[in-house]
């Protein structure tokens, strides 16, 4: 008897998940290493000029990950209306992100930066009419309590700079919402590349705007900058080998392990302080994230 073919279809076993929750664990300890490192050189430097520099250094990198792979920088999908909106989204995103890395504490950047994943849901009900029941909407709602708390408007440690990290949190969150409208054809790596290229957009029209002459970097900076876009290559392929490997259900909660190694380089580099409201919009940001992921894997499985 001629046994019956099935198409075939990846076994995300439970050593597989354990391989991609790694590899999560990692990409999120470099995104923040990443952080720290920007933060280090803008320390020196005037932001426009690390974002030019940093944006550069990524540029390059990808442009020969593209080339290696046999990906086309020039597609003619570049210029379609999604990857036009991703840009505006990813300017916004980058040049307030970094702005608020120079001007405001690691640990609440990172918290803020948390929320985007809240903020995607939210938009993809308002913008592409995704349906979200009432407890899905109750925990978008406790999210954006717990940022509320990071924030802490009205009180007499509240920053208004703080609203740079905000701003930069809903580039993100329009970036990736927009990347969900973005043509398949085009790689991670294109897609890297003109990520990149749009950090040395922001960073040459942020530099105009301020009118700070540039500054020769020094060998720490040059190498902190070369940490810096190492560290962000790293961490954007361990990322998409978490996702390739497990399941996404087992592997993105890793994601907010980011939070616990941006919060740990603030206080041990950055002599930064956590005290029990931070810890408590943490919390609620993490918590509403998880469960709005919960939810949503629950939907698709129901589906």
């Amino acid at each position: 008897m001629t046994p019956v073919s099935r198409p075939w279809r990846p076994l995300a076993s439970a050593s597989a998940n354990l391989v991609g929750s790694l590899f999560m664990i990692v990409a999120m300890g470099l995104f923040a290493l990443e952080d720290g490192f920007i933060k280090l050189t803008a320390g020196t430097l005037p932001v426009g000029e690390v974002l030019l520099i940093f944006g550069g250094g990524g540029v390059l990198a990808f442009a020969g990950l593209a080339r290696a792979t046999g990906q086309t920088l020039a597609d003619p999908l570049v210029l379609s209306r999604p990857m036009l909106v991703r840009f505006i989204f990813e300017f916004t995103g980058r040049l307030f992100y970094v702005l608020a890395l120079a001007l405001t504490p690691l640990s609440a950047t990172t918290a803020i930066l948390q929320a985007t994943p809240i903020v995607v849901v939210m938009g993809a009900a308002l913008v592409f009419s995704e349906k979200v029941g009432w407890r899905r909407w109750t925990a978008i709602g406790i999210g954006m309590v717990g940022v509320l708390i990071v924030l802490r408007p009205g009180v007499d440690s509240f920053s208004p700079l703080s609203i740079l990290a905000v701003i930069g949190m809903l580039g993100f969150a329009g970036r990736d919402l927009a990347s969900r409208a973005a043509p398949r054809g085009l790689g991670t790596n294109v897609l890297g590349f003109y990520g990149f290229l749009t950090i040395v957009v922001a960073g040459l029209a942020f530099a105009l705007w301020e009118g700070k002459p540039l500054v020769v970097p020094t060998a720490t900076s040059l190498a902190a900058f070369a940490a810096a876009i190492s560290a962000g290559v790293l961490a954007y392929s361990s990322l998409m080998k978490a996702m390739r490997t497990g399941e996404v259900a087992s592997v993105t909660p890793f994601r907010y392990t980011r939070l616990l190694f941006g919060v740990g380089l603030g206080i041990l580099f950055f002599d930064e302080r956590l005290d029990m409201a931070m810890i408590a919009g943490c919390g609620l940001i993490v918590a509403a994230g998880l469960f709005l992921l919960w939810r949503g894997q629950k939907r698709k499985a129901a589906a």
